[in-house]
């Protein structure tokens, strides 16, 4: 491992060298020396120095970037080694889109910690596109995300379904509907949908593409609770993974409709950066594997 870009990451991430050499526990000049040597090896300055800070150039952003996930891979081939001989333990960065986060995940974390309690969990939570970006950036163990994508630098598994269906507030003309309806019967009503990037909003495109449908109105909004309580209050109507409205259509506060060639169905995947993994990552994906009872 290159000490020159552990010392220069943490010089940036402490924004100061004496606290930088406090917690390599090295000398200020030995750091100093260490940054300098980095900076002659790249034939420019990367940091901006003062007395009361230190920031990175544009090169310097440039080289801590990449430091970044040169660390990171070093330190996750250190843990692979160390997980042939020892038990599921240390740091685990998991992400997930908003469905599975919000719906599923906090069960699966906390089956994780009662079984492994020596594994230390940190949880991202954002859209499928993000999801997918931290996991190629090295900056997550493992991802959970809605849909599908293509990437020839990560691997994707996907495990489970989840059913969508069409939701309403319980005070609209269609509630209690028994009768099945057809698609082309909403034209007129407000969808409400999540942002670009979105799992959700990548299926609701996927369906209005399958019946080659255009509503006449949309209104775009970056979270499902919001969604949710619109649709409650009347603004709309919207499609919605079936585990984001178990609690509101067992209060009647959401209804399902009924319609012709529904429920829409897409899958979950796990995303990866390698197919090697942790002892920590291993235990994690067999419980969200098994967690299947979520999706019946």
């Amino acid at each position: 491992m290159d000490q020159h870009l552990v010392v220069f990451v943490t010089v940036v991430e402490r924004q100061n060298f004496s606290r930088a050499a406090e917690e390599l526990h090295m000398t200020q000049p030995a750091v100093s020396q260490y940054i300098q040597t980095l900076e002659r090896e790249t034939g420019t300055r990367l940091l901006e120095r003062s007395n009361k800070y230190v920031r990175l150039t544009k090169a310097g952003e440039i080289v801590y970037y990449h430091a970044k996930e040169i660390t990171g891979l070093y330190d996750k081939m250190q843990m692979l080694v160390d997980d042939l001989t020892n038990n599921a333990k240390g740091e685990l960065a998991i992400g997930a889109s908003y469905t599975f986060g919000e719906y599923v995940l906090p069960h699966v974390i906390a089956k994780m910690q009662d079984r492994y309690p020596l594994i230390d969990p940190t949880i991202s939570i954002g859209n499928t596109k993000e999801i997918e970006e931290l996991v190629r950036n090295h900056q997550l163990d493992v991802g959970i995300v809605e849909g599908k994508f293509e990437s020839k630098s990560l691997v994707m598994e996907p495990f489970a379904e989840d059913a969508m269906f069409i939701v309403l507030s319980s005070n609209h003309r269609f509630a209690n509907q028994e009768n099945e309806i057809v698609l082309s019967d909403l034209a007129e009503e407000t969808w409400i949908v999540r942002e670009n990037g979105s799992g959700t909003r990548a299926a609701v495109d996927e369906m209005f593409r399958l019946f080659e449908f255009a509503p006449k109105k949309m209104m775009e909004f970056g979270s499902t609770q919001l969604i949710k309580e619109s649709v409650e209050a009347g603004l709309g109507i919207s499609l919605l993974s079936q585990l984001t409205i178990r609690k509101e259509l067992a209060l009647g506060t959401l209804q399902k409709i009924w319609v012709k060639g529904l429920p829409f169905t897409r899958e979950f995947s796990i995303v990866t950066q390698t197919p090697f993994q942790t002892k920590s990552v291993q235990v994690f994906l067999e419980l969200v594997r098994d967690n299947n009872i979520f999706f019946k």
